[in-house]
């Protein structure tokens, strides 16, 4: 029988779905596995859809916290490929900017091996709305994340964002990180996951 939901927001209806079945986010290997390969099944979440129910939209990002954008980069002429709707921890802040991790360069096992290891390094380990990640250069650099972290590295400027920042709180990262959202422009999706499965084989 179909769960009752409140929301067309993909999120909550996650959250709360999981949270009734007394899972709590981030807190159990069990718990992230059922968040994610819930997102996983999602159907019909579309970028525009998803920008209309974000229920907290922001004009600038923070280092270490998770956020979805739409963005039409400045080079794409000359890229291979590009994401049209990123999935970023900024870890870096420039001028007209920011550099951040972006989770759709990875295919989802990779991605959930990373976010596994990120999770070490959480503000809070309650995962209340103001906790991120706690991004070093020694943390970008160690041997456990570096090699996942190598092909998801890139530039972002603010004058080529399309679109205000879906801020991800800390309890929903599960679910963004494996929400069926990526936007690959150039190449499909198993050409990008390809190429990185090659990059952090070389690592």
């Amino acid at each position: 029988m179909a769960e009752n939901t409140t929301t067309k927001n993909p999120f909550t209806n996650i959250l709360v779905s999981g949270i009734r079945k007394g899972l709590l986010p981030g807190k159990t290997q069990e718990s992230r596995n059922w968040f994610r390969n819930t997102a996983m099944k999602a159907n019909r979440i579309t970028e525009n859809k998803l920008l209309a129910s974000s229920e907290i939209l922001v004009n600038r990002t923070e280092v270490g916290k998770m956020y979805l954008f739409a963005y039409d980069p400045k080079t794409k002429a000359d890229l291979p490929y590009y994401d049209r709707f990123p999935l970023i921890f900024p870890f870096k802040a420039l001028p007209d900017g920011f550099l951040g991790i972006n989770l759709h360069y990875l295919p989802y096992p990779l991605r959930a091996k990373l976010m596994d290891l990120l999770y070490n390094y959480v503000s809070d380990p309650k995962l209340n709305s103001r906790a991120k990640l706690k991004i070093t250069y020694s943390l970008l650099q160690s041997a456990a994340t570096n090699k996942y972290i190598k092909p998801c590295v890139k530039r972002y400027l603010f004058s080529h964002v399309r679109s205000k920042f879906v801020y991800i709180l800390p309890v929903e990262w599960d679910i963004a990180l494996f929400l069926p959202v990526e936007n690959f422009k150039k190449a499909n999706v198993r050409q990008v996951w390809n190429d990185s499965r090659r990059i952090i084989g070389k690592v």
